[in-house]
């Protein structure tokens, strides 16, 4: 076990001390991510009983221009429709606070899961089977946060009849403080002097497994996820799931992982390990709590049997609460806080974390420790930031204080003069708006100190850079973001491992390179195959980059905008091997080189050097490719 008590004192019992009182003052698979919404539409439906229906936007996209969700152009036609043009402002808050209390009774509950599931089928967003069990799921707790949020009487009124009865700030503008301490001017780090100890971290994340994995089951089955008890048999002219995984919208089986995990030696050996969450299946529709907890404790103890003494870090993903993306903040008490997760991980992490970092994992599930000399390690609970966290509507603001807490660890650390690494699992671009470009700013003004991030979420092979915030053309910091480990969808299972510049006094700490191993699917599920992890690529080699720095990585994607080999090569690594039978176009092309540059969320600027004669590009093209996670 590492010393990671080096910076523990006096200042770190500050920082927790501070972070807590502020703490205590505040108070899928792709189309089933809809249904959630689809019980806000059942519940307005439910409430009125009308012909006209009217939802709030849903928290992706936001609107390009500006935190705040604007309905002014709406609220005209609303009133008109309900007759609400004569409303005063004690009769509305009356009103809302009576639907409000109604609507928490059980029956009316059970009145929009109704609506909600005769929705979900018009809308063909799943199987029947699929969307009763997802809307049972989820009923009880979108019912909480809309009643708390949209439908609250300070809310509903505010936007109805304006800011003299209610403050209307779903989504709003909200901005982090920096210290007062002048940021020191830039200082790339220095190369590590020939010679110099190297070492290597292995990266896991999005592994997903899937306990209901079975042989020959149909890979093309109606649900969201296939390959698996309930997916029925292919037909005869078509093969079923492999034994190892398959190509196809399906998890992987338990035995494919613990392949993974034995077959790590030729890559090793490791000084640590960052594993960076979403443990359990896709099945988000059927998922109880205890399923939950059961992948928790599965996986990490298969994770500890195979890498004994080697200490282990994780992150939380979006995937290990259910429902699915559900995280309230540390406010939200009670059966529906996630007390009951954060609680069983301290328990199953116990023995890689020091007590500080168990602490505040139980708390809002992100902590710090400092796994080595001079390093300071950083896991981020993104699911505060999340623009599928259903709970966020309530309120959005820093959620659980954990960005002013990321500000006072970097603070600290840029005092001591120590390094830092950051984990977590959604990537900051693809956060919500006002969170993402709150993070962007603390990671411009620590850049000195901030020495590599590591994401996962996606499922493919990617990086996002930062730039200075003054003229968005200096990159400053690099985010990579590992490949999956399930093969959802379509891909080959995978892992990353990190060179980091090693252990002495002076090291920077950086990324120096990074490799990437996959089974392939197609040779190990053959006719006596076996399982076979093999090193894909090297970035430096393959790349040909003079470093792993991130101006090599910006240099980069302009290399691939003109060089359409050179692009086709990390397209097939962008997805392990197994890229899209379908081209990827000048458009396609773009996109994911705009995504590069996009550390920042709803920022088309970024890419504008990208584009013919620096045209800014369509935002709603750029940000709108779908997500694997």
């Amino acid at each position: 076990m590492p010393d990671h008590g080096a910076s523990s004192g006096q200042g770190q019992r500050h920082l927790r001390a501070g972070w807590e009182q502020r703490l205590e003052k505040s108070l899928p698979a792709p189309r089933l991510g809809l249904l959630w919404m689809g019980l806000g539409w059942a519940l307005v439906l439910a409430l009125f009983d009308t012909t006209v229906i009217w939802t709030p936007a849903r928290a992706y996209p936001l609107p390009s221009e500006g935190h705040s969700v604007k309905f002014s152009a709406i609220v005209p036609p609303l009133q008109n429709a309900f007759g609400w043009q004569n409303l005063s402002c004690p009769a509305c808050k009356v009103l809302f606070t009576a639907l409000n209390f109604g609507l928490k009774k059980e029956p009316n509950v059970a009145r929009v899961g109704s609506v909600a599931i005769k929705m979900c089928k018009l809308l063909n967003i799943a199987p029947l089977n699929v969307c009763q069990s997802a809307v049972h799921l989820f009923e009880d707790d979108m019912v909480e946060v809309w009643t708390r949020s949209v439908l609250s009487p300070s809310e509903a009124c505010g936007l109805l009849l304006g800011s003299s009865c209610g403050h209307w700030d779903i989504f709003s503008t909200w901005n982090i403080s920096l210290p007062s301490v002048p940021k020191p001017p830039p200082k790339p780090p220095s190369p590590p002097a020939p010679g110099a100890p190297v070492s290597r971290v292995l990266f896991l994340t999005d592994l997903h497994w899937d306990h209901d994995y079975l042989e020959g089951t149909d890979p093309n089955c109606a649900d969201p996820l296939c390959c698996r008890r309930g997916s029925g048999w292919p037909p005869k002219s078509q093969r079923g799931a492999g034994y190892w995984g398959e190509y196809s919208k399906c998890d992987l089986p338990l035995r494919t992982l613990e392949s993974l995990l034995k077959s790590l030696g030729p890559a090793g050996p490791f000084e640590m390990v960052y594993w960076t969450g979403d443990i359990p299946a896709h099945d988000v529709w059927q998922q109880s709590r205890q399923d939950q907890l059961r992948a928790l404790t599965t996986i990490t103890d298969l994770v500890r049997k195979f890498l004994g003494p080697v200490p282990v870090y994780p992150a939380v993903g979006n995937h290990e609460s259910t429902p699915v993306n559900g995280f309230p903040p540390p406010f939200i008490k009670g059966n529906q806080s996630s007390q009951w997760l954060y609680e069983a991980m301290a328990k199953a992490w116990e023995p890689w974390l020091p007590a500080d970092a168990l602490h505040t994992l139980r708390i809002g599930g992100f902590y710090a420790l400092t796994p080595r000399p001079g390093l300071r390690l950083i896991s981020l609970n993104m699911n505060f930031c999340s623009r599928e966290n259903f709970w966020l509507l309530i309120n959005s603001t820093d959620p659980a204080g954990q960005l002013q807490w990321l500000v006072e660890e970097l603070q600290a650390a840029e005092n001591r003069g120590d390094k830092v690494h950051i984990i977590g699992h959604i990537p900051p671009g693809h956060c919500l708006k006002s969170w993402s470009w709150n993070y962007y700013k603390i990671i411009a003004r620590y850049e000195n100190t901030l020495a590599s991030q590591f994401f996962g979420h996606t499922h493919v092979d990617e990086f996002e850079i930062f730039y200075d915030e003054e003229t968005l053309s200096r990159p400053l910091a690099v985010a990579f973001l590992a490949p999956s480990a399930t093969t959802f969808i379509n891909l080959n299972p995978g892992y990353r491992v990190y060179q980091i510049d090693g252990n002495y006094p002076g090291s920077s700490h950086v990324v120096l390179d990074h490799e990437t191993y996959i089974l392939n699917l197609t040779q190990a599920n053959a006719p006596g195959g076996t399982p076979s992890w093999k090193r894909l690529y090297r970035a430096r080699e393959t790349y040909g980059l003079p470093d792993a720095m991130p101006a090599s990585w910006h240099n980069l994607v302009y290399r691939m905008r003109d060089d359409e080999q050179l692009f086709q090569t990390f397209w097939f690594l962008y997805h392990k091997g197994h890229p899209p039978s379908e081209p990827c176009g000048t458009p396609c092309r773009l996109a994911t080189l705009c995504a590069l540059l996009s550390a920042r969320a709803d920022s088309p600027a970024l890419c504008r050097h990208l584009m013919p004669n620096g045209s800014l590009p369509n935002a709603h093209s750029l940000w709108s490719r779908p997500l694997l996670c």
